[in-house]
């Protein structure tokens, strides 16, 4: 993995990835998460979850993007974060089950420098929450603000 420290606009390069450490969910994560922002009956009861067609509870897709995205924030690749225009091309691809452990992969697509503002560019980021059997439950594309390095000044 790259190192992280205080990554600016110009640090990044097109093709450049990341892999972060792993985090296991537990059912009442699942469940608290669910019971108050996605309430559906196969993330929040698992008697409804057995008879629909997961089989059983599974983790809401908000609450996978919102893990997957803190697992990349926590190695520091985005210390010079602005914000974000958005996301695009979110897939759900697998479910995620009580004591699955996902880490995240993520790839810089392209880099462009602000045409408005010097001080910040563009970083589009294609993010891949990834579980215990490498399979791909997530995907995700994400454009970040980065800051541009401070201009050095010189003294004489």
């Amino acid at each position: 993995m790259e190192s992280a420290a205080e990554m600016f606009f110009e640090d990044f390069t097109v093709g450049q990835s990341f892999t972060t450490r792993s985090t296991s969910l537990t059912e009442n994560e699942i469940v608290e998460f669910a019971a108050k922002y996605d309430p559906q009956p196969f993330h929040i009861d698992r008697e409804a979850a057995r008879h629909s067609m997961y089989g059983g509870l599974i983790a809401s897709g908000f609450q996978t993007m919102g893990v997957c995205f803190r697992l990349f924030y926590q190695e520091g690749v985005l210390s010079c974060n602005l914000g974000s225009p958005g996301i695009d091309n979110i897939r759900w691809l697998q479910p995620v089950r009580p004591r699955d452990t996902l880490r995240t992969e993520v790839e810089v697509l392209a880099i462009y420098p602000s045409s408005s503002k010097n001080d910040r560019g563009r970083v589009n980021m294609h993010y891949r929450a990834v579980n215990q059997n490498g399979s791909t439950v997530l995907s995700m594309d994400i454009t970040h603000i980065i800051k541009r390095r401070p201009e050095r000044r010189h003294t004489t």
